[in-house]
């Protein structure tokens, strides 16, 4: 068959290179994709969110089927407009992508659900939400921007001064535009994240090898929030009868509250816990595979990835076999542009991917990336994921930046501490 993933990033091209591997594949295309994904399959011009456009696209070159990357684009209702011409497409529907476009509702499900979760308030006013931050014991809040913000909504305040800032930002800014016309003010949570990912077709949930993110632009996790600097897979964090806990607790109440809503989920329910004294708590509910969570997950998965989301579409998860893992982690580093997650550069000429593809055991996926006159040029925040397998963490990390060190531009950067605090979580190496 023939494949269509929706979107640009590195999220995108990790499915396109692992779609690409299936014997069911005859071709992958990716709109609008990027230099990576060009290489790897096939782009299309066509905009994440021209639903319209996708769908005379699916429809002329008798796509079998689509795999929706970006949140914006899922809450832009284009699994409802495939569905509705009869196309099978992995991801869930509006109704439900408003598990993560919305916070005020992501917040709303666990508390009727009792899905442990930090305390919370929802405002609409600035006043209201200054006037409740001033009133406040703790010092330390999280802000967060109601609607999707690109991963770059929340606000970890360490005092009630920046929490303040943070309102004003969002509300009276208007920084986000929409998406801050209501903010969840929330207790600081204290802990380690972890990332759990797992793909269900509203009845069966199946989940995926444990993950964990790293969020802070700069090492030991200081500086702003990002869409992600990095990650690394598995996290040793987290113990099986932990994940069962996850599983009981926070996976199958939330996809069973999204039933009882008539909004049934179908497609990836991605949970970002912090692991806290208390337990594992919920920071936030995604709706799709993580970036750059996905880059090792994908890395390491050895099932046929056709075959897992066609069951997901076809709604026939639960005859799919037990999915098959590579035992090795496996680590991502994200390379960046000057001035990201604020303002960045772009244009620059990227050097030295040919040299890093070359590498054992290390694959570069691109994100913000566009080939122009024959060259690779940097054109996002995030430009690259550098991803590599090992035979423990320590050796993954090796790689990873093995292949950081051949790569090349003007102004390029990344964290240095990528996976390290998985080492205190492993027994032995």
């Amino acid at each position: 068959m023939r494949v269509l993933v929706v979107g640009q990033g590195g999220r995108e091209h990790a499915l396109v290179w692992k779609l690409g591997q299936s014997p069911l594949v005859k071709q992958v295309f990716c709109a609008p994709g990027n230099a990576g994904t060009g290489m790897d399959g096939v782009n299309v011009d066509i905009s994440a969110t021209n639903v319209e456009g996708l769908l005379k696209f699916a429809k002329a070159e008798s796509i079998g089927l689509t795999v929706v990357g970006p949140e914006a684009a899922l809450v832009a209702g284009l699994v409802d407009a495939f569905e509705k011409e009869g196309l099978l497409v992995f991801g869930p529907a509006r109704s439900a992508a408003e598990l993560e476009g919305s916070k005020v509702f992501a917040k709303d499900i666990m508390r009727q659900s009792a899905i442990p979760t930090g305390a919370s308030q929802t405002f609409t006013s600035a006043e209201a939400a200054e006037a409740y931050i001033a009133e406040r014991e703790e010092t330390r809040l999280v802000v967060k921007a109601d609607g999707l913000a690109s991963g770059k909504g929340v606000s970890v305040c360490p005092n009630k001064a920046a929490a303040m800032e943070a309102v004003n930002r969002i509300m009276r800014q208007q920084e986000f535009g929409d998406a801050g016309k209501r903010v969840v003010v929330e207790e600081h949570l204290d802990g380690e994240e972890v990332s759990i990912l797992a793909i269900t077709d509203g009845s069966t949930i199946v989940p995926l090898e444990t993950s964990q993110d790293h969020k802070a632009a700069f090492d030991d996790d200081r500086g702003p929030n990002t869409g992600g600097m990095g990650a690394y897979s598995p996290a040793p964090l987290i113990t099986p009868p932990m994940m069962d806990q996850i599983i009981s607790q926070i996976l199958v109440p939330t996809i069973d509250a999204m039933r009882k809503r008539n909004r049934p989920f179908k497609g990836v329910l991605y949970a970002g816990l912090m692991m806290t004294n208390q337990g594992p708590k919920v920071l936030e509910f995604n709706v799709r595979f993580g970036d750059p969570e996905s880059q090792p997950l994908l890395m390491r998965l050895k099932s046929d990835l056709a075959e897992v989301l066609l069951s997901v579409a076809e709604g026939r998860l639960g005859e799919l076999p037990t999915l098959e893992w590579d035992p090795r982690p496996a680590v991502c580093v994200v390379m960046a542009s000057a001035g990201y997650p604020g303002e960045y550069e772009t244009g620059a000429a990227i050097r030295g991917l040919d040299a890093a593809a070359k590498l054992p055991h290390v694959k570069v996926f691109h994100a913000g990336t566009q080939l122009k006159d024959g060259r690779v040029v940097a054109t996002g925040g995030r430009v690259l994921g550098v991803t590599a397998v090992g035979a423990n963490i320590v050796d993954a990390k090796l790689r990873a930046y093995q292949g950081v060190k051949c790569i090349r531009w003007d102004g390029a950067w990344c964290r240095h501490d990528i996976s390290d605090k998985a080492r205190k979580h492993t027994v032995s190496e």
